[in-house]
């Protein structure tokens, strides 16, 4: 992998976590980030870096933030005639700070590569084929509750390590446990994780329903 920059990435912390594959659409209005999208549109590939504000806000600096992030890809960008920006891209592929710099003006690291060990896709994908049906039960749950329902096709990778980090974008998780599934070592062991977050999902909805939660409208 090669970074569209010589050094370091300009970065977003956020209060989410962007995983591969997964739309990641932002309104930006501060300052230092509307330097950061003009830095970002300049170059010959339009990447910034995201990574989780474990500690602190989005505004203002000061925060503590993972080690752990993912490249996104700008697909789309608009300013308004007030100088803010609406941004669409997609996470592209998961990194590892290295190193912060100084805010001046915006957030920015050096990166270095985190992949995936190799696996067998096969086996990958068989080991994905109960979590397919697993968020799908959890969905159900989760719209008895009043949550969107998911489309009855879903439109899903061919290629199984992307597949499974689809599944984690669908699964109803919190920032945490999608900052667990973005560092999980390979795809085996994610799976294996999504499985145990999906069931303990599954497991809360059903106490909430049995207690007496939101029905349907």
């Amino acid at each position: 992998m090669s970074f569209p920059y010589p050094g370091p990435v300009p970065m977003f912390p956020l209060g989410s976590v962007l995983l591969p594959g997964m739309v990641l659409p932002l309104h930006v209005f501060e300052e230092r980030y509307r330097q950061l999208v003009e830095t970002v549109l300049a170059q010959p590939e339009p990447v910034f870096g995201v990574t989780l504000i474990e500690r602190g806000s989005e505004v203002g600096g000061g925060d503590v933030r993972a080690e752990v992030g993912c490249l996104a890809q700008v697909v789309e960008a608009a300013q308004t005639p007030d100088g803010r920006w609406a941004v669409i891209s997609v996470g592209t592929e998961r990194v590892r700070v290295t190193g912060w710099l100084a805010d001046d003006p915006y957030p920015a690291a050096t990166l270095e590569p985190f992949p995936d060990p190799e696996v067998d896709p096969a086996l990958l994908a068989d080991a994905l084929r109960p979590v397919e049906v697993a968020v799908r039960a959890v969905a159900g749950l989760a719209e008895l509750m009043g949550a969107p329902a998911l489309p009855e096709e879903l439109d899903l990778s061919d290629d199984p390590v992307l597949r499974g980090y689809q599944l984690a974008v669908l699964s109803p998780l919190g920032a945490l446990d999608r900052q667990r599934v973005l560092v999980c070592s390979g795809p085996l062991l994610r799976t294996a994780l999504l499985a145990e977050l999906l069931a303990e999902q599954e497991e809360m909805l059903r106490a909430q329903l049995d207690a007496g939660g939101p029905g349907p409208d």
